[in-house]
């Protein structure tokens, strides 16, 4: 906004007046008389707003009633579920933390697939299995677990098996499989003998835990599964297996292929080679490639299940839509296991919102809390899948493993479960790197790049995008987009700020630490003809690199904000003076349904010290907003509310937040 301020001592003389001002034209105690069509207009709004719906009849003939106490009436509604959902939405909105099909999260070390084969007498069933899983049997190193002279099909990795089935022998069954009672059959799959099977047994599962019908019965549709038949490897429990590789050479395509085989082997990996019997963590994702001791854990815990041989296969259920909530969906779908883990990535962010207005937190902790609330499938991704989106390009670097990672493992209470899919369980701490919304796995996938997510903030929390002060883009090899023509307007902003997360892996939540990665590393330096070694370049920036060092990727703006991370810059957000002008600015624009004017700069002054002054407090900002004549005005104006146009004066007021979050959308 633009114009002349209001004088800060004038302002605090204006607000007195202008509250009561609102009061008297709209809000004035109900007297004999009927309510005028103002405030009826005006309860409709605040119970929108505050509540979440209409209005009941009940609460029409409370407000109508004489000595009825409006402000009291606000004060309860500001301790209520409804309101924390409205200001959750406007930043949810905000931040678009929602995440569409194109998102795919479904690592090939926690994700299980089946085929369908004859067991003995022609019997149907499903094995369960990993694509890429080492092997001890050379035939079958690298593939299914048995191979086509086994079984009948030839089974490549993502596509339907080929060839006609042939029965497999009983002892052949028991000598490649294992039977297990997995986790998302049973209840107590912890326990030696489990018995407390999903639909019979577990007598009170949660009602938003529902796996797919396919994995409940067998192939024949009608049997209900007891036991999963799982290829030997992938049934291990070990935490940590060994480094393992063959000596066999590399096979060219078009060349003879070993005895038995069907597909080429998978080629050896030098680095396999040079470090085996090393131990490895099983939950890295070089895991089931480099070792043949590393499985799914007890009861299949490390693993999602699948009903199928595709790269995201299906497993549960969850709802279809939730206009009521989570808690009251209308409709369920089956959902892949990417969507499994995308839903509950943006459930988690929407709980811890919720905490921080609903017990009236800190605002700024929407960025720097170390805190967050998970429930069973985020216990089970922080513990299981977040780990294996590393390091399959790492290890040259020797990082096997997610050595840092921004949620701590050991921060999982070991009570949490699964199947607990409705019971949220607050973790007091996730680690030293964790920062609010700005480390969580919905925030760093929603905006994979070190620029979209800086750009993200920027706009969300200052209420600032960038623009190019012009169109016109000369040819230039300046790779420094700070100081390249028709780039540099931005850019000298811009860059910076994606520093901050250079050490946060692009496209995933992988934490690079100093210790393996340095910002300048002379084992990275460019050749004599001037390229870079092919393991740095995920890392490194040949463009930024010299024959002495390679830069790491995206340092070169800032070496002090590279090594402040994530949480460097939540802070240094939450101190500027914008931070606070932008949280008033939104809320507002949400609450009034339209963008902030010249007209509004004395509210919006007001309105930013009263937020401050509080404490960065939501709850007195918006008791101040909806109090005041700017609020009464902008739904006295709406006709679609004197027509029962409820719902669409709703809808204007999400429309207005929305539209507020995508005038930025260019700029990511």
């Amino acid at each position: 906004m633009s114009g002349a301020r209001t004088p800060r001592g004038v302002r605090a003389l204006l607000a007195p007046a202008l509250l009561a001002a609102a009061a008297a034209a709209f809000v004035a105690p109900p007297s004999a008389a009927a309510p005028t069509l103002e405030q009826y207009r005006y309860f409709r709004a605040l119970s929108l707003d505050l509540v979440g719906r209409l209005p009941t009849r009940a609460e029409l003939a409370e407000m109508e009633s004489p000595g009825f106490d409006l402000d009291a009436w606000i004060e309860r509604r500001l301790d209520g579920p409804g309101y924390v959902d409205r200001l959750t939405r406007i930043y949810m909105d905000a931040l678009r933390l929602e995440l569409g099909p194109a998102v795919t999260f479904a690592p090939k070390a926690t994700t299980l697939h089946r085929h369908e084969v004859l067991g003995p007498g022609g019997k149907r069933i499903y094995v369960y299995y990993r694509h890429n899983q080492r092997r001890l049997n050379p035939v079958i190193d690298g593939e299914f677990c048995f191979s086509q002279a086994e079984s009948g099909l030839q089974v490549v990795n993502s596509r339907p098996a080929a060839g006609t089935p042939i029965p497999i022998s009983q002892k052949l069954l028991d000598e490649r499989t294992t039977l297990v009672r997995p986790y998302w059959l049973y209840r107590d799959y912890l326990s030696l003998s489990p018995v407390q099977r999903y639909g019979a047994g577990w007598s009170d599962p949660d009602s938003a835990y529902v796996p797919l019908p396919q994995l409940l019965f067998e192939p024949d549709g009608k049997t209900p599964t007891v036991e999963v038949r799982v290829c030997k490897e992938e049934a291990q429990t070990a935490d940590v297996g060994r480094i393992y590789a063959t000596d066999m050479p590399f096979v060219p395509k078009g060349a003879p292929l070993p005895p038995g085989r069907t597909t080429r082997p998978i080629p050896e990996d030098p680095y396999a080679q040079a470090h085996r019997g090393e131990p490895i963590s099983c939950r890295s994702a070089l895991a089931p490639r480099m070792s043949v001791d590393c499985g799914c854990g007890i009861g299949l815990v490390r693993c999602m299940p699948g009903d199928s041989y595709g790269r995201d296969p299906r497993a549960f259920q969850l709802p279809a839509h939730t206009p009521l909530g989570v808690e009251s969906p209308i409709g369920a779908a089956p959902q892949t296991s990417s969507g499994w883990h995308k839903f509950w990535w943006s459930q988690e962010a929407i709980h811890f919102m919720g905490h921080v207005f609903g017990a009236d937190r800190d605002f700024r902790e929407v960025l720097t809390a170390r805190y967050t609330f998970i429930n069973g499938p985020l216990s089970q991704f922080y513990l299981s899948s977040a780990p294996a989106a590393c390091c399959a390009q790492h290890k040259s670097f020797g990082m096997r493993e997610d050595e840092q990672p921004l949620f701590l493992p050991r921060a999982v209470p070991p009570v949490v479960f699964p199947h607990d899919v409705s019971a949220w369980t607050f973790i007091p701490d996730r680690g030293p790197r964790a920062s609010g919304i700005v480390t969580m796995p919905v925030f760093l996938t929603k905006y994979a790049s070190r620029r979209a997510r800086a750009a993200a903030l920027y706009d969300a929390f200052l209420c600032k995008s960038f623009t190019a002060e012009h169109a016109e883009l000369p040819p230039s090899d300046e790779p420094d987009l700070m100081v390249r023509p028709g780039c540099a307007s931005c850019h000298a902003r811009l860059e910076p700020l994606a520093a901050y997360f250079s050490r946060v892996e692009e496209t995933t939540w992988t934490y690079l630490p100093a210790e393996k990665f340095p910002i300048e590393n002379p084992a990275c330096k460019l050749g004599a003809d001037g390229k870079m070694r092919s393991a740095c370049q995920p890392f490194y920036d040949p463009a930024f690199s010299s024959r002495e060092r390679g830069v790491l990727r995206g340092a070169y703006a800032s070496k002090e904000h590279t090594e402040r991370g994530p949480a460097g810059l939540a802070a240094d957000i939450t101190r500027m003076p914008e931070f606070a002008t932008c949280a008033v600015q939104r809320v507002t624009e949400g609450l009034l349904g339209r963008p902030l004017g010249e007209e509004d700069e004395a509210l919006l002054g007001e309105l930013r010290e009263r937020f401050v002054s509080r404490g960065y407090r939501m709850r007195a900002l918006v008791a101040a907003i909806v109090r005041s004549p700017a609020y009464a005005r902008a739904n006295a104006a709406r006709p679609g509310l004197e027509r029962g146009g409820a719902e669409r004066g709703g809808a204007e007021r999400g429309g207005a937040e929305r539209g507020g979050a995508e005038r930025g959308e260019g700029t990511r």
